[in-house]
């Protein structure tokens, strides 16, 4: 990406929900080096959460309960509009919004399981859809989005979202085919390391270690490996290795680890996960 394109100003933006995803990728707009045109909208369920916005001069919230046409009015004047809903709400949120959006809008969906055509059938044809999938560490600035265009979106449209999503973590461009995987491997994938961290966790106390001392030991075992990971330049197995003395401790335990099929158990968990993506793409 040239210098140009990183220091383009990020177009009119409405957020049609804040919850926990939606609000991660507020902040990352709101952040001081970002350059987005403004105000964003967003709109809450609740009266309470839009007040939350009132002293906000970069925001103007409102809120559904006072306001049924709430998703209506964020949405006019806005070239991105980001549907940060549950799943189950995306395509009835696009049927509400439909002949209220802008000419050449981007319609950004953040959901697991519905296609881009679901969405494109109940919007205007000169509306683009793109999908984008983060995960959990946006919320921290330290997401990994993979980004989809739909048959409606251009690589103009889709180059948009991607600078808009690099605001909260790095953001790369895949094959919307390829979503259900990416969503298996980096959007499921900080709750198998938590699953681990809890296995690992527990075990520490079974040795002996009070809770907190096991909770320490492992959390900054975990932040200092993946940092070391993030800037060395070997691959995950070098790094294995060098930890990993001939005959040492290190090789005893992981013995025992490999034993139980990881590559295997690996496929099967990231298999049921594209599985049960597909099935929601099917409404079952």
């Amino acid at each position: 990406m040239s210098d140009t394109e990183q220091h383009e100003i990020l177009p009119r933006t409405a957020l049609i929900g804040v919850g926990s995803m939606g609000g991660a990728i507020l902040a990352g707009l709101r952040a001081p080096e970002v350059d987005i045109e403004l105000p964003i909208a967003v709109t809450t369920a609740s009266l309470a959460s839009a007040a939350l916005f009132d002293d906000a001069a970069d925001i103007v919230a409102t809120a559904a309960e006072s306001d049924p046409e709430a998703n209506r009015h964020a949405v006019r004047g806005a070239r991105v509009v980001i549907l940060a809903v549950k799943p189950w709400k995306i395509v009835e949120v696009a049927r509400e919004i439909a002949d209220a959006l802008e000419p050449g809008a981007i319609v950004v969906s953040v959901a697991a399981g519905v296609p881009s055509s679901a969405i494109e059938e109940e919007l205007p044809e000169s509306v683009a859809v793109v999908r984008a999938m983060p995960n959990t560490p946006a919320l921290i600035g330290r997401g990994v989005t993979g980004i989809a265009g739909g048959l409606s979106a251009g690589e103009e449209h889709v180059a948009v979202v991607q600078r808009l999503f690099e605001t909260v973590g790095t953001a790369i461009v895949v094959r919307e085919e390829q979503i259900n995987a990416l969503a298996a491997v980096s959007g499921s994938g900080p709750a198998y390391l938590f699953l681990y961290a809890e296995h690992m966790t527990a075990a520490a106390q079974r040795m002996g270690f009070e809770a907190d001392q096991a909770r320490l030991l492992v959390q900054q075992t975990i932040a200092g490996a993946a940092e070391l990971m993030v800037r060395s330049d070997d691959e995950p197995e070098q790094l294995r290795r060098n930890v990993t003395s001939p005959k040492g401790t290190t090789e005893r335990a992981v013995e025992v680890l490999q034993a139980a099929d990881w590559g295997a158990l690996f496929d099967r968990a990231l298999a049921a996960n594209v599985r049960r993506s597909e099935e929601l793409e099917r409404g079952e």
